[in-house]
């Protein structure tokens, strides 16, 4: 074991020790200036203010690891899968396993807001904002005003969560385990993967329709298969291959974008025809606005159970505010871009007719129609902007599988992503001739359970786990112990709780709750606003009986 100095912090770090214990000491006596001698520094360190049982424990104020798995440890491990010469070659080993503070590396840190953007300002982004006209029949002033509301509520969620990768150095799922448990974060990751895997088909269907339409020849089932392919190769190489690609991905595809916002204007944007066809003031109109809201959330705040894998190799000292910012600014402002491009494109009358005919895919073939082989060359490059968007679904989906029980975590991170890859392409498959269907019935329930999710999480950290809190830290040693982590009841209580806030309050065309009937024969979804605050007044109380009994 030996003492690191990093900044002005010093770390604990275990199975790399290169001095003696006592020459360790006199190292780190000397680097700091300090005068005080070795046993000094041994009852500095076991004063009230260090507790074994925590090793969330502030140096300064930098937490202290005390494990953690190098990643030459990890490649030894897996080596026996006969993937040694993979790993040599630049592929990823590491899944779930804690980074360890010495291997962080900030060069990825300012490219986060690259990477958001990447991932956001691509194909699938552009149908959500056309729902607003088409399923909810909003005009664009509030369509707009619908996108930027709901959007800036949903990047908020994916920010905090996204503000913990650094402070753990850990996945999404792994840091739910220390609200819901182990096997209660079980629950977590299987609804994480139907999401992530829900994204990826919604992303290979739309590139597979846009390649079709290019070239009829080509039948749909390829497009999926090839958008999915080069997704799925991105991914198994891993962290920082991904991170380089979507540092740039988003270049490309704002231009493009801006020449569809310029075609479209060239066509003729007509906003008052929509007027007449807009649900008139109150009951109505609220019910179309939040249902619409609904689904502009759970696009935003669907990257939340992600958002933390793709920051936690940024040292732990990265600025908070810092990682915030840039996550949140990173996802609302190219949502909002496209999204509102969607919404302004559906008042153009060519342009909703082909939507009618073709959906999204149809429409951008009517917008550069009149550029001939030319266009098709666009569209081709729009189709293949989906890649930078499926590849956080990819990533993470197998991440999530790798959290789901004990065994699979000796089953490299790579594997899982193959299967992800092999589950939404058939999926994608299947249900490539119900696009439109799809996307609206399943963003709107995404959104029930990620609120509920968010909030459990946001409550178990600012008001148990604050410094001054009943637990007072984390124990980052304990993210794989099962007996070591939160029961998870509590969690788990209020999450069911938060179900039933969504269930009587939701409005899709198969169920319409009780209080979403009283907004219209249609409804008002406002399942994902009742699931937060069903789940955020019982956890609090049930935690704090979950910790007395269990102290933990």
């Amino acid at each position: 074991m030996t003492f690191k100095r990093s900044d002005h912090s010093i770390y604990l770090v275990s199975g790399c020790s290169t001095l003696t214990l006592k020459k360790g000491l006199e190292a780190v006596i000397s680097t700091f200036d300090l005068s005080a001698t070795s046993s000094s520094f041994f009852t500095t360190m076991s004063n009230s203010s260090f507790d074994k049982e925590k090793a969330f424990e502030p140096v300064g104020s930098i937490p202290v690891a005390v494990k953690a798995e190098d990643e030459g440890q990890i490649r030894a491990r897996l080596g026996r899968y006969g993937l040694g010469k993979l790993f040599d070659a630049g592929v990823e080993a590491r899944g779930i396993e804690r980074v360890p503070e010495y291997e962080r590396q900030n060069k990825h840190a300012i490219g986060l807001i690259l990477f958001w953007f990447s991932v956001n300002i691509v194909l699938t982004t552009l149908p959500i904002g056309m729902l607003a006209q088409q399923i909810f029949t909003l005009t664009f002033p509030h369509a707009v005003g619908v996108i930027v509301g709901f959007a800036t509520i949903g990047s908020t969620a994916a920010a905090f969560v996204a503000m913990l990768g650094p402070r753990f150095g850990m996945r999404t799922m792994v840091i739910t385990r220390y609200a819901f448990g182990y096997w209660g974060a079980t629950f977590v990751c299987l609804l994480n993967i139907l999401t992530e895997l829900g994204f990826s088909v919604i992303a290979v269907i739309l590139a597979g329709q846009v390649l079709h339409n290019v070239n009829p020849h080509m039948p749909l089932v390829v497009g999926v298969i090839l958008i999915g392919l080069i997704s799925v190769l991105i991914c198994f190489i891993g962290y920082d291959f991904l991170h380089h690609y979507e540092r740039y991905a988003w270049l490309l595809m704002s231009v493009l974008f801006i020449i569809v916002y310029a075609l479209g204007g060239h066509a003729g944007y007509e906003i008052l025809p929509q007027v007449p066809l807009e649900a008139p003031a109150g009951h109505l109109r609220a019910a179309d606005i939040l249902s619409f809201g609904g689904v502009v959330f759970s696009s935003s705040a669907g990257w939340a159970p992600v958002a933390a894998d793709f920051n936690c190799r940024l040292p732990v000292n990265t600025r908070p505010t810092k990682i915030f910012m840039l996550t949140f600014l990173g996802i609302l402002l190219p949502i909002v871009f496209i999204m509102a491009l969607g919404a302004v494109l559906m008042t153009v009358p060519a342009y909703a007719e082909a939507y009618i005919n073709g959906e999204a895919a149809g429409v951008l073939s009517k917008v550069f129609e009149p550029w001939g082989r030319g266009g098709d060359f666009v569209l081709v490059l729009l189709s293949l902007s989906v890649i930078a968007n499926n590849i956080p679904n990819t990533y993470s989906t197998g991440l999530s599988m790798q959290t789901l029980i004990p065994p699979f975590r000796h089953i490299p991170r790579a594997i899982f992503t193959v299967l992800a890859f092999i589950i939404y392409t058939v999926a994608g498959v299947a249900g490539r001739q119900h696009f439109t269907i799809f996307l609206n019935n399943f963003l709107a329930v995404l959104g029930y359970w990620l609120s509920f999710w968010v909030v459990i999480l946001l409550e178990e950290h600012y008001i148990f786990r604050r410094k001054d809190g009943v637990l007072g830290g984390y124990d980052l040693d304990a993210y794989d112990t099962p007996r070591l982590l939160p029961v998870g009841l509590a969690a788990i209580f209020a999450s069911l709780c938060g179900i039933g806030g969504a269930v009587i309050s939701m409005a899709q065309v198969w169920y319409i709750g009780p209080v979403a009937a009283k907004l219209g024969p249609f409804g008002g979804d406002m399942g994902f606003e009742f699931a937060a605050v069903f789940t955020g007044v019982v956890y609090p109380p049930l935690r704090w009986l979950e910790i007395r009994k269990w102290g933990r």
